[in-house]
């Protein structure tokens, strides 16, 4: 086990250097110029050169490179262009937002995907199985911002049972935050609930179809016990990658629903970063994001490895 962690940790390591050279490559090609931007009318060579020094924007390409790596690894982001505050200080009001609402969205996926899937499943054909399909296709089908715009209007406005955006801060008590989160994280989770449950259901058929869940079943296990004990559990391999990278999109792509809502979150931080180019706040964000999401594929191989133990003697 120590051994295929070390491999994928390895695995890990190189591609966080790839993404930091492509994140900084492609901030450098963007046209245009942040230093001008910034001054507007007011722009002049020498105070340009002054605030390109300030900015540390004078170095060459690679210098400034290095310059962000290392100063990401301990803990330095740069300082924002447009507000003049350390980009790891608006990170770290925004990924309270942010990851917390990944975190819950990803729960309700989940609480409503397997049960649906495993009782689809278990009901191949019938009329459970058909409408539980139904369901999951107008998920997919239907956006996320819709479902959104709908529960603002049916339980913020007529039933005023929630909020309808805005995030009051965890300092007002935790079951009001969270009350706040709620209908972002239901807009987010249904769609992503749906994907889920057609994998899960897809997934749990074919491992029902095995040799080992008929010489289960042939040992004295009732269908029920057969599916609970060896079913479920061999069917989670695909369904982990699914979660996995649910999660990582519903950290780095919640930018719709954070407008809908208005909620001060990363993906609105990179929205406001984009529309003022403030780029450092851009590729610095953009970096922690793909960390988390190579730290939570990371998390998913080493869930393959506890789940299917053939991966552990390949290693």
């Amino acid at each position: 086990m120590l051994r295929y962690a070390l491999k994928r940790l390895l695995s890990l390591t190189i591609s966080l250097i790839i993404a930091s050279i492509v994140i900084f490559a492609v901030i450098e090609v963007i046209p245009g110029d942040v230093v001008r931007q910034i001054l507007g009318e007011a722009y002049r060579e020498d105070t340009a050169a002054a605030l390109r020094t300030e900015l540390g924007l004078d170095g060459g390409p690679v210098s400034r490179y290095f310059s962000w790596v290392t100063g990401m690894l301990t803990g330095d982001f740069g300082t924002s262009y447009t507000y003049r505050t350390p980009v790891a200080d608006l990170i770290s009001d925004r990924i309270g937002v942010s990851l917390p609402l990944a975190i819950y969205a990803l729960v309700l996926s989940t609480l409503i995907a397997f049960p649906a899937g495993i009782y689809a499943a278990s009901r191949r054909g019938g009329a459970g199985d058909v409408t539980v399909m139904g369901l999951t296709q107008l998920g997919v089908a239907i956006p996320n911002f819709w479902f959104a715009m709908i529960m603002v209007l049916v339980f913020a406005i007529n039933l005023r049972w929630f909020p309808s955006g805005g995030f009051p801060g965890w300092d007002k008590g935790f079951w009001v935050s969270m009350k706040a989160l709620t209908l972002p994280a239901i807009a987010l989770a249904l769609p992503q609930a749906a994907i889920l449950a057609r994998v899960m259901r897809s997934s749990l058929l074919d491992m029902l179809g095995e040799d080992f869940m008929r010489t289960a079943r042939a040992k004295g296990l009732t269908r029920r016990q057969a599916l609970w004990r060896h079913g479920v559990r061999n069917a989670l391999i695909p369904v982990l990658t699914i979660i996995g990278l649910q999660f990582a999109f519903l950290l780095a792509g919640g930018i719709i629903i954070e407008q809908v809502f208005y909620l001060p979150g990363l993906g609105r931080l990179i929205f406001q970063a984009i529309s003022a180019r403030d780029l450092i706040v851009v590729e610095s964000v953009v970096m922690l994001l793909v960390f988390l999401v190579i730290l939570v594929n990371f998390t998913v191989d080493l869930a393959y490895a506890a789940v299917d133990p053939r991966l552990r003697s390949r290693a």
